[in-house]
């Protein structure tokens, strides 16, 4: 694979797993705050799946943001936000936002391959890793740049990742990947930790965060 291909794919496929996870987290926090209050100081349904959110700023007014949200809300809010490049419950993906890489042939790609380690970078600037292990997809990247490291996990599963592309070209479906989501175990799908924040994004049955 050459060198512009190992740096391009990576960075496509975390687009890829942002999109779904970080880019509606504002929109849902302030659109659905009313409909999920009741929720929040209720015991989890046995089964039901929760989505959470928890964004700290270690900058400025060093303010914390938790989202905790059913499942089954998130996608009946979803549809009803439209915000920056979130409509209908789809996000709208520029060709300059992944260099003009093919998501939907790359994700193809990886979803019918054999299970191991696709892309390693090593470089003054990023360490990057891009695997398939356990019908997961996952990406590590290092960013060296700045006075701290910022570390960047995703972990998808490809049930996920191939929902998230069912939409039209140059869209992802989130509503669809979140139903998809329901089925899924207790897992951590994101987690970012730079100078200035501290992302996590996971999935279990608790309806308040830890």
């Amino acid at each position: 694979m050459s060198h512009v291909n190992r740096a391009l794919i990576p960075k496509s496929l975390l687009s890829t797993g942002f999109a779904l996870l970080l880019l509606p987290a504002g929109a849902l926090a302030q659109t659905a705050a009313k409909a999920s209050q009741p929720a929040s100081s209720a015991t989890s349904e046995k089964g039901e799946r929760w989505l959470h959110v928890r964004v700290i700023c270690t900058q400025g007014k060093r303010e914390t943001v938790r989202v905790n949200m059913p499942l089954e809300l998130a996608e009946k809010v979803l549809p009803a936000v439209n915000h920056d490049r979130l409509h209908n419950g789809k996000v709208r993906i520029d060709s300059s936002d992944v260099n003009d890489v093919d998501l939907r042939a790359v994700m193809d790609a990886i979803r019918t391959a054999k299970e191991g380690e696709y892309v390693t970078v090593q470089g003054d600037d990023n360490d990057v890793r891009v695997a398939k292990e356990g019908n997961h997809l996952i990406i590590h990247v290092v960013d060296k740049n700045g006075p701290k490291k910022s570390h960047v996990e995703v972990k998808m599963p490809m049930k996920v990742v191939e929902a998230l592309l069912s939409a039209g070209k140059d869209e992802l479906d989130l509503v669809a990947a979140l139903h998809v989501l329901e089925a899924q175990g207790d897992t951590e799908l994101v987690s970012v930790k730079d100078s200035e924040n501290t992302v996590k994004v996971w999935l279990d049955s608790n309806s308040v965060a830890e």
